[in-house]
């Protein structure tokens, strides 16, 4: 009995693995997406297709880690002070689309003739965007890390923690739900910020030494293992405190964010992440119940269209309010306009304190699933109404991949260009990647190999040969790529010299603190260059401009210094600005006494050197 209950458990692995390897490559060749193919494929061996699965609801509670450690990788990616710097999208512009939102949709059921409490619950639970579908489509975009990327993910993260109102909304509008005193919400609020306060202290002051003792062990499978009990571990006391498992999932990777392991502790959850998120979808496929949907097809199709139209039009009032622009307006609304996996706990808790009964349950599910289902369909219209760029072929574009040049450049845009000619000159075997198909295909014609490459990903970094080199010098003309790319070359390989093009003085800093060797900004040699030869057409000694050019060179280095330690306001006072203001004190003495260029002014330092010998 025992293996014939062992080999029906490897049926259904092999069932799910199977069904998501043949469907998603299918689906994604048709230009429908991996997400359709995952829910199709779900719904093919589901209790309502192959009924390989009777229960896919233990499946789905399984499958959400997948959810869970995908917010800790994102987290991974979002430093303190960076999160903090969007605060005003996450409280503003978040709360300003879930409220919005929430009113629209709630009309919608009054205006089918639900009560206010049924009509409130529906609404709010499809104001609860999916966050696995809607960050799967930004990273298959790579648009996470674009500006309005990160506005969808503060919408979201403001969504999860408006899990915990809801909830408490729900007791509340419940039969009975007026008699829980003030007093137990009070707690029930304590605990969930008690929660959160506790695991940013753990983040802080434990995470960091229990890695660095597992890293001293020299045990790989012991680091991941503390990986995968940092994310599970974080994300079972949010839930037991009443948040959501994948906001704690989220703290955590935030916590570690600018730890020394973080890109370690990245490399090992991917591959669960990624499994994991795949079987989520499956399982959201097979909860698809089709028996509710024939037996309420005329209630569950007009809800559907009406949730996400009404939906869609909030999302785009907000952000044209906002000040976005149309086409990233309509961006996010297509992307958001669906329900999501927490509107599953809503609509449970709900119909557990008796607001809705089972059937509006499972035809509410029906309805947040049809709309998880059409989102990847209604991208692809968007696409076809808005269609994007023209991304030019590969054809003719070698992929980095065994490289082994003593320098690597990484982008070869107009500055990389130029920094290359003294090494090619020289005799260097110099390697070269860029992410610019155009500009590849353009470097060809001038004798130039350059392999297609995005060095912000590690597995490329070790394709072009980072670890080999000699030293890796990053040209590339975005500043978050710049310190992205730095922060995982000297994460990943500490001894290799690099070299760093900065954007601006604030990149300059990032940099330095990143662990470069060498950086410099972009503009401020030609810029000394192109002040000295002005000051030469009006007639000043080539000498001394020289010492001119150099004093800027040591008051901006001493400027840089301070403000190294404290913040960009520092330093100040080595300045010279137009404005009549003390003039700054020198950072070294002058190489000779001060000379007269005229005879007045001869005279005034005579004047004043018999006062001071007086």
């Amino acid at each position: 009995m025992a293996v014939e209950a062992s080999g029906s458990e490897l049926v259904n692995v092999v069932a799910l693995l199977g069904a998501g390897v043949i469907a998603v490559p299918i689906f994604k060749r048709v230009g429908l997406g991996s997400i359709l193919g995952y829910l199709a494929a779900g719904l093919a061996i589901g209790p309502f297709g192959l009924r390989i699965f009777s229960d896919p609801a233990a499946i789905l509670h399984v499958a959400e880690l997948g959810v869970v450690m995908f917010l800790f990788i994102i987290g991974l990616e979002m430093q303190p002070s960076r999160l903090w710097g969007l605060r005003r999208d996450i409280f503003g512009l978040g709360a300003l689309q879930v409220g919005l939102c929430a009113l629209l949709l709630t009309a919608c059921g009054l205006a089918g003739g639900f009560p206010v409490a049924q009509a409130f619950v529906a609404g709010a639970g499809f104001v609860l965007t999916s966050t696995a579908i809607v960050m799967q489509l930004l990273e298959e975009q790579g648009e996470i890390a674009t500006p309005k990327g990160q506005r969808m993910v503060s919408i979201l993260l403001l969504e999860d923690l408006a899990i915990v109102p809801l909830l408490a909304l729900v007791a509340f509008l419940a039969p009975g739900g007026a008699d829980t005193t003030l007093q137990q919400r009070v707690a029930e609020i304590g605990i969930g910020v008690a929660a959160i306060v506790g695991l940013v202290v753990a983040g802080r002051y434990l995470l960091n030494p229990l890695f660095r003792v597992l890293a001293d062990a020299r045990a790989r499978e012991v680091m991941t293992a503390a990986a995968l009990l940092v994310v599970l571990g974080s994300a079972l006391v949010m839930q037991m405190s009443g948040l959501s498992m994948a906001m704690g999932a989220f703290l955590a990777g935030v916590l570690l964010s600018e730890s020394t392991f973080r890109h370690q502790l990245e490399a090992d959850i991917e591959p669960f992440r990624g499994v994991l998120l795949g079987l989520f979808f499956l399982a959201v496929g097979m909860s698809l119940n089709l028996a509710v949907v024939a037996e309420n097809w005329q209630l569950v199709a007009i809800y559907v269209v009406a949730y996400m139209v009404a939906k869609a039009f909030g999302i785009y009032a907000v952000a044209r309010l906002l000040k976005a622009s149309h086409r990233e307006a309509i961006e996010r609304a297509a992307v958001m306009a669906q329900g999501g996996e927490f509107a599953f706990v809503l609509y449970s808790s709900a119909s557990q304190a008796g607001i809705i009964d089972g059937p509006a349950n499972a035809i509410l599910t029906a309805i947040i699933i049809i709309s998880m289902v059409l989102t990847p369909l209604v991208i692809i219209a968007l696409r076809y109404l808005y269609p994007p760029r023209d991304e030019p072929s590969l054809d003719g574009v070698d992929v980095a991949e065994g490289l082994s040049g003593s320098v690597l450049i990484i982008g070869f845009g107009r500055f990389g260009q130029i920094a290359s000619q003294p090494l090619i000159l020289r005799g260097v075997d110099v390697s070269i990647i860029d992410n610019d198909v155009e500009m590849i295909q353009a470097a060809a014609n001038f004798g130039f190999k350059v392999y297609y490459g995005d060095g912000t990903r590690l597995d490329i970094l070790h394709a072009a040969g980072a670890g080999r080199a000699r030293a890796v010098l990053i040209c590339v003309d975005k500043p978050e790529t710049a310190v992205r790319v730095a922060e995982l070359v000297k994460a990943e390989f500490p001894l290799v010299t690099v070299f760093a093009r900065a954007f601006d003085r604030g990149t300059s800093l990032q940099l330095v603190k990143a662990g470069v060797d060498f950086q410099l900004r972009e503009t401020f040699e030609s810029a000394l260059v192109f002040g000295g030869s002005t000051l030469e057409a009006l007639g000043e000694d080539p000498d001394e401009v020289a010492e001119v050019i150099e004093d800027v060179r040591r008051r901006d280095a001493a400027r840089f210094d301070l403000q190294l330690t404290g913040d960009i306001r520092d330093g100040r006072n080595f300045l010279k600005g137009n404005l009549a203001t003390p003039a700054p004190a020198p950072v070294t003495q002058p190489r000779r006494p001060a000379q007269a260029l005229s005879e007045e002014t001869a005279e005034v330092l005579k004047n004043a050197s018999s006062a001071a010998s007086s």
